[in-house]
């Protein structure tokens, strides 16, 4: 049993009731002492050895809860347990246990540190406390090693004079210090090793003395480290310091932290080579544990997100004109679904097979698969061969989800979307290649999943130019960005101007102006069209008091006509908004009128079409716009309450020839027939010749807007009330 075994935190620990900052720490730091103090050689006492790691506890807490997260405090807490003299090969471990088990426990904010959360933080504080314990080991290391090597120095340059002395003095430190010594000539014969270097080795000091230096060669030798030696023996370099490993007698590696030094005569002739080992073969391997926890996944022991973009950046990065990467970036369908209606228990076993399937999947070098978070994951191909080998790993990756997986006693089936970049390496960066993998994922998704989907340079601008603008539209509605131009609605009969239809427009900083076809989508998608539709409310309404005021349009009022998105008409404050905005402005309901798409009314339910009567009833005009586009038939107009019927210019199109398309005569006469009937008044779109303005005059059209009277523009083309093209006809 070792000593952290035995250590209790108390009665209270399986379940303490959020304990002050306070408590916590002096019971962690109890816990710490008792595990850590039969390890140290501290000349303090037990006590006065716990109240000095308090202050270690509070850096560990504070480390623990900052934010951002920088673990890098906790290097100081290792640095200072060397300090403190815990230099044992055994205190670290027990430190690293006392953490594992008690931080989360005494030192942790529950109500602020997710549990997932805190576990992965008290990992790379382990990380950092190893990192600053064998950095302050090391330094501690080399000051020995380089008040052994000053001894031997000395010990070599007062041979001649004092040669008893000076080997009992160098015997001393040579036997009796706790890291391995050995000796060699210049031709590297080893010469002496003490006992410490013979224990590293398993005690076969005859082996050592059997063997040169240069024959324990190991395929793990850090780059350059024999030409070091070469340079070394050569008398151009004093001294060299690496990790280097050993192969052991009985198999096993030994990885030391070596200092090889040369040693002179006094004429400097080289005359031997000192080495100092110091056996780091378990802080390397504490070192490759913690590596591999903070790179993998813990649920799916797949490389994690970390590992993936340093394999992603070592992939492009190469030094290869001519390399090419692949990826396959692949998101479930429905997963939410799974974890919504069977629990997280079963989601993450659901998680854990589909790792299973696509780690068989990937089966050629330079291929990897990672788990980048959620029910994300991709397959990453070094120097693809074509193309087709990473649309064959994707098509593996769904055949391999074809059959159902079986979690918790139920057949689940496994649907995916997987979006694929390859190219050369050299024309992309790690995150326009994960940004173009996304986006071509939500492609193969939008066409109906359980399929993959190639890059596409064009597809990739769009989705990014959609990002970039829904991002943007908070602003813009707040530095003031949009305006409205203003297209005029012609009366048939006289040419004169009744009024204008409000439209939107969008001056973007880099892109220009934008029409509504650029954003308004994009506003309903993020419910931004609300706070806009009232700002185009409230501007066209008070533009058309302006309007009355200066007496534009004579004895008949200008009206301004808004155009109403279906999610404004779902809107719970439609109604008192606008009577609000009326009356804000003094504008009578009559000279207000609301355009809605055939497609929006035609879908609406009573319920829905209650505040356009609402409306109706206060004097707001309703127009039903895009006439014919939406599939209705007439006769459902009966049922909703509007009060002009906007005609689609797809209706309108065969008036511009000449002659004149007698069916589109026929069906345009037919509509404005039915709607005078039912006491709709018809205003036509699209009006671009005079020949159609006159067909359409001639079958009883009400009133018409488009480019043949005038383009939309700024508010000021309306004022004389008459526009001059129009009165010239």
């Amino acid at each position: 049993m070792n000593a952290l075994s035995e250590v209790s935190p108390g009665p209270d620990s399986t379940g303490p009731a959020e304990p002050g900052h306070s408590d916590g720490l002096r019971r962690f730091a109890t816990i710490w002492s008792r595990a850590v103090y039969p390890t140290t050689a501290t000349s303090m006492t037990r006590a006065e050895f716990e109240e000095h790691l308090v202050p270690l506890a509070e850096q560990l807490r504070a480390a623990l809860h900052s934010r951002p997260f920088d673990p890098t405090t906790a290097r100081g807490v290792g640095a200072a347990l060397v300090s403190a003299h815990c230099t044992s090969p055994d205190a670290l471990t027990q430190v690293l246990g006392v953490v594992d088990a008690y931080l989360l426990l005494y030192c942790s904010d529950r109500a602020a540190l997710h549990p997932e959360e805190g576990r992965a933080r008290c990992a790379r504080l382990q990380h950092a406390i190893s990192a600053g314990f064998a950095r302050a080991l090391q330094e501690r290391t080399r000051t020995e090693q380089e008040a052994l090597s000053r001894a031997a120095l000395a010990a070599q340059a007062e041979i001649e004079k004092a040669l008893h002395d000076s080997e009992t003095r160098f015997r001393a430190v040579f036997e009796g210090a706790t890291m391995g010594i050995g000796i060699a000539s210049m031709d590297g014969t080893v010469l002496d090793v003490n006992a410490s270097l013979a224990r590293m080795f398993g005690g076969c000091e005859e082996l050592l003395r059997s063997r040169k230096v240069t024959s324990w060669v190991h395929p793990d030798d850090a780059p350059g480290v024999w030409r070091m030696y070469d340079e070394l023996v050569r008398g151009h370099r004093e001294h060299f310091q690496t990790e280097k490993a050993y192969q052991r007698p009985d198999g096993t590696v030994l990885w030391t932290n070596l200092t090889v030094s040369l040693l002179r005569d006094p004429d400097s002739t080289p005359r031997y080579m000192l080495a100092l080992m110091e056996d780091i073969t378990e802080r390397r391997l504490l070192h490759l544990r913690l590596r591999y926890e903070a790179t993998h996944d813990a649920l799916t022991d797949l490389p994690n997100r970390t590992l993936f973009f340093e394999r992603l950046e070592q992939t492009l990065s190469r030094d290869d004109d001519q390399a090419r990467i692949g990826l396959c970036y692949l998101d479930l369908d429905g997963f939410k679904t799974v974890n919504d209606s069977l629990g997280h228990a079963v989601g993450d076993q659901l998680l854990v097979a589909v790792a299973e399937r696509l780690q068989s999947c990937v089966t050629a070098p330079g291929q990897v698969v990672a788990r980048i978070g959620g029910d994300e994951f991709v397959a990453l191909v070094s120097d693809p061969a074509s193309r087709s080998e990473v649309t064959d790993l994707a098509n593996r990756a769904l055949e391999a989800f074809s059959t159902p997986v079986l979690v918790a006693g139920r057949e689940l089936s496994v649907r995916a979307s997987i979006g694929i970049v390859e190219g050369l390496a050299r024309e992309l960066t790690p995150a326009e290649v994960l940004r173009s993998a996304d986006i071509t994922m939500y492609r193969a998704k939008a066409r109906g999943g359980n399929r993959y989907e190639l890059a596409d340079p064009d597809s990739d601008a769009r989705a990014i130019s959609r990002h970039s603008l829904t991002n943007r539209l908070p602003a813009a509605l707040d530095g003031c960005e949009f305006f409205i131009e203003y297209q005029p609605l012609v009366r048939m009969d006289d040419s004169s101007v009744e009024g204008a239809e409000a439209l939107v427009r969008w001056n973007h900083p880099r892109h220009g102006v934008l029409g509504p076809d650029r954003f308004i989508p994009l506003a309903e998608h993020t419910g931004l069209i609300v706070p806009l539709g009232r700002w185009v409310l409230e501007e066209a309404v008070r533009q058309a008091c302006e309007w009355q005021v200066r007496g534009i349009g004579g004895a008949r009022p200008l009206r301004v006509n808004v155009n109403l998105s279906p999610r404004q008409l779902q809107h719970s404050e439609l109604v008192p908004d606008t009577v609000a905005v009326l009356k804000n402005a003094g504008l009578p309901a009559e000279s207000l009128c609301l355009e809605v798409t055939e497609s929006a009314l035609i879908k609406a339910d009573d319920d829905e079409l209650k505040p356009l009567r609402q409306l109706a009833e206060l004097g707001v005009g309703i127009a039903l716009d895009d006439f014919g586009t939406g599939y209705s038939n007439l006769a459902s107009l009966r049922r909703l309450p509007a009060s002009t019927l906007k005609l689609d210019r797809s209706f309108t199109q065969g008036l511009q020839r000449h002659p004149a398309d007698p069916v589109d005569l026929k069906v345009v006469e037919g509509i404005v027939s039915l709607a005078h009937v039912l006491d709709l008044s018809v205003t036509v779109e699209g009006v671009e010749t005079a020949p159609q303005a006159e067909h359409l005059r001639a079958l009883g059209c009400d009133s018409a807007q488009g480019w043949f009277y005038a383009r939309p523009g700024p508010p000021e083309q309306l004022s004389g009330g008459l526009l001059p093209l129009a009165a010239g006809q």
